[in-house]
């Protein structure tokens, strides 16, 4: 493994960052879905100044808006982005996972139709994989996928669908077969959210807001071309989608993690307890540098990762060890800077006496969601017992 990025790549994240510095709005408060309206409009507004750069998807082919980025690359970007906390809730699925399945599955129609309009800031994409009754157990979605002539009709409900009520697109895997292994009789598909029968319901979430939901098809026609790769192949599909969702997303993880330990750092540098800053205590010393140690060693672990994609070696096992540390690690970092910060980090942003714009807070309830999404840490400490350790099912 070489830890080193060659100089054209640093050269792209020293100019990505100044870029970053001049165009991230003033006083962002780096939440991951933007869900306030405004935010959201902030956020779209950024995006669409990223395609004028082509900077929307680095790692894609140029035919589609992408600039065929080596994965060493596209690391140094996701880590840029996670730091300066850019505004790109709109693009994290479709570019992270949504995007990379389609290249690898879709067709030449598919690509054309559904890549260029992510790379152009245009459409945003959602993922109905959970389901009321199969979260953790996603194989066992009743979601049913009927065809009628030149048509499938679908008939089912997904939940915690991030964004479904601003999505144009969504990825959605329901069952075909129901006769077959509940593991091969599942078919992966390109979902219009304009399409009739869709009901969009809103869930909200511990912090009172609304960026989930419940969605509802009552028989959704789809065309046979909204099929990607093959009938019943839904689920291997849907897992090499999950490893791309685990690992493009911890990289900003791991960066969004180091960030908000810069600025408690700072915070403790300048705040003052009986005269003497709280960097005097030997308890907020070593508190702070454990996280900052564990923070290094999510760092690598994602670089282990971008290294055995730049070699095209299977990293799934990894990938799921990465996932695993790294968003329990925020729910680490997140609990040290409310101890810190005491009552004070309890407070909403709008309180006059809130501390580095109430973001401990905010990030204290959503750090326990992204224990959660994209398979709970239980889901990935199975798959490194039974895949990567060979030990037998529970």
């Amino acid at each position: 493994m070489d830890f080193r990025f060659t100089p054209e790549e640093e050269a792209f994240r020293q100019e990505l960052r100044s870029w970053l510095r001049e165009n991230v709005p003033p006083n962002w408060e780096g939440v991951f879905l933007e869900e306030e309206v405004e935010e959201w409009k902030q956020g779209l507004a950024f995006v669409r100044k990223l395609a004028e750069k082509g900077w929307v998807a680095p790692a894609w082919p140029k035919e589609y808006g992408g600039m065929e980025a080596s994965p060493a690359l596209q690391l140094a970007y996701n880590e840029e982005m996670g730091y300066q906390r850019a505004p790109i809730g709109s693009i994290v699925q479709s570019v992270g996972y949504i995007g990379p399945a389609i290249l690898f599955f879709g067709t030449e129609e598919q690509k054309r139709q559904h890549l260029p309009p992510v790379t152009a800031g245009e459409t945003v994409w959602c993922q109905g994989y959970s389901e009321p009754e199969a979260g953790s157990d996603l194989a066992s979605l009743k979601t049913r996928a009927v065809k009628d002539g030149d048509d499938y009709v679908i008939n089912g409900d997904k939940t915690w669908t991030s964004n479904a009520h601003r999505s144009d697109w969504c990825i959605l895997l329901a069952r075909t077969d129901p006769a077959a292994p509940k593991h091969k009789g599942i078919s992966f598909f390109l979902v219009d959210m304009k399409s009739p029968g869709i009901t969009v319901q809103p869930v909200m979430n511990m912090a009172n807001v609304h960026s989930f939901n419940q969605v509802f098809f009552e028989d959704v026609r789809v065309p046979k071309s909204a099929l990607l790769g093959q009938e019943n192949q839904g689920w291997y599909i849907a897992a090499m989608t999950l490893d791309f969702e685990r690992s493009s997303l911890v990289a900003m993880a791991v960066s969004m993690a180091k960030r908000a330990l810069d600025d408690l750092v700072g915070y403790c540098r300048e705040t003052r307890v009986k005269g003497k800053s709280l960097l005097a205590s030997p308890l907020v010393r070593h508190k702070l540098a454990e996280m900052a140690i564990e923070i290094e060693v999510g760092k690598y672990m994602v670089y282990r990762v971008v290294s055995l994609q730049a070699r095209m070696e299977p990293g799934s096992i990894e990938a799921a060890v990465c996932k695993l540390y790294n968003t329990e690690l925020d729910v680490r970092v997140a609990n040290t800077g409310l101890e810190i910060l005491g009552l004070y980090g309890q407070l909403h942003k709008d309180s006059k006496w809130t501390q580095l714009m109430g973001r401990f807070q905010k990030s204290y309830m959503y750090a326990i969601a992204m224990v959660v999404g994209g398979g709970s840490s239980e889901i990935q400490r199975n798959i490194i017992a039974m895949r990567g350790l060979g030990l037998p099912r529970g």
